[in-house]
């Protein structure tokens, strides 16, 4: 009875996630100068924030925020202002040492899974536009009178969707190929990636509510 709503969702929700976005740029950052463990924990990450924009959806608290200036502005600047902080670190790289393939495996170690999970949950959770999607997903695409039950099935879907395809992103960008060619610019893989950050940041500081 739900098969044409549910599939109209993970279509829309497709379209959404293999969008280049903040998400996608902090996964590959955390995957090529971490490697494989940190990516996919920084993919966990953002698959896991779904829940919070899902949670706030069904509880009508994400229509709050979308109705309120104050509130959607302090959410878009905290943003705004993490994407910003993680660029300007990033720009600040300076050059390592050569390091040999067979050694890229011991920079994995550098970063705690808690940390690249952190970093996911918390692009993806501030994100406002983010906020808007799932809004308009759950008030404008999903059925009102669709079971509460129902939609937070799709909700599950929709996290583990997203961390499952975070996670393929992870492991492309992961091996040890790619990696030793992303090591070859050193840090200039780094600056591009914090500019990249950056300029997300601040278009995310003028995004508007409409």
């Amino acid at each position: 009875m739900y098969a044409a709503e549910f599939l109209t969702v993970a279509l829309i929700h497709l379209l959404a996630v293999a969008s280049p976005g903040p998400d996608f740029a902090v996964v590959v950052r955390e995957s090529v100068t971490h490697g494989r463990r940190a990516g996919t924990w920084t993919a966990l990450g953002v698959g896991s924030a779904i829940f919070l924009h899902v949670g706030y959806s069904l509880l009508g608290i994400g229509l709050i925020v979308s109705q309120s200036i104050v509130l959607f502005n302090a959410l878009k600047w905290a943003a705004a202002a993490y994407l910003l902080y993680i660029g300007f670190k990033a720009l600040r790289a300076q050059p390592a040492k050569p390091v040999a393939e067979g050694e890229l495996h011991r920079e994995v170690g550098e970063r705690t899974p808690r940390g690249a999970f952190t970093a996911g949950f918390v692009t993806n959770g501030l994100n406002p536009k983010a906020t808007l999607f799932f809004l308009s997903l759950f008030t404008v695409v999903i059925n009102p009178h669709t079971p509460l039950a129902i939609q937070a099935g799709y909700g599950l879907y929709l996290a583990v969707a997203t961390a499952l395809w975070f996670c393929m992103v992870a492991m492309l960008f992961s091996q040890q190929r790619v990696r030793a060619g992303f090591a070859r610019m050193g840090h200039w893989f780094d600056r591009t990636m914090g500019a990249v950050l950056i300029a997300i940041g601040v278009k995310l500081a003028f995004t508007s509510m409409k």
